[in-house]
């Protein structure tokens, strides 16, 4: 079987063919692709495009269509991720309410030596030590960590892999 060895073994099926995955990666590079332009790179009619499209629309595996803002250009150019410990690992309404902040782009649950990863997007040191107390008060945060994002060389969602054939 060929494989690039990075999802090598996995378990799952995904149930999408070539021609999905293809669509999925065209539209994940740009979403703003027209259908006859998407038909053109996987060789099928704009009607048909359309279908399958809405199918994966329908199945929840495209769950929607965002602009990617550039953070620089709206003011928010800070970007890092804080390390959330909370007293036996609660994720309280408090915690949770962070959603609300639109300095706060992400919230993930992990294992390790945190409970919670945010990322954040502010416009200077000064928004970032204000969120940061803010979120320091809340009831059940233990302790955070800091980091601040110097460089960005990748910054996308999650692509499919292209179907690999066994090679008979």
């Amino acid at each position: 079987m060929k494989t690039n060895g990075i999802r090598q073994g996995t378990s799952y099926r995904s149930g999408l063919d070539r021609i999905d995955r293809m669509l999925l990666r065209l539209l994940a590079e740009r979403a703003d692709r027209s259908y006859v332009e998407l038909s053109e790179q996987v060789h099928l009619s704009p009607p048909a495009v359309h279908e399958r499209v809405k199918r994966l629309r329908r199945e929840g595996v495209i769950r929607g269509t965002v602009a990617k803002l550039d953070g620089e250009k709206i003011g928010c150019p800070l970007l890092s991720f804080i390390h959330v410990t909370t007293e036996g690992g609660d994720i309280t309404e408090s915690i949770l309410a962070l959603r609300k902040l639109a300095d706060v782009e992400e919230i993930h649950t992990v294992t390790g030596d945190t409970c919670l990863i945010l990322k954040l997007r502010c416009s200077g040191p000064a928004d970032l030590e204000k969120l940061l107390s803010q979120l320091q008060k809340i009831k059940g945060v233990h302790s955070t960590h800091s980091y601040v994002v110097l460089g960005t060389y990748l910054e996308r969602g999650p692509m499919p892999e292209p179907h690999f054939e066994r090679d008979e």
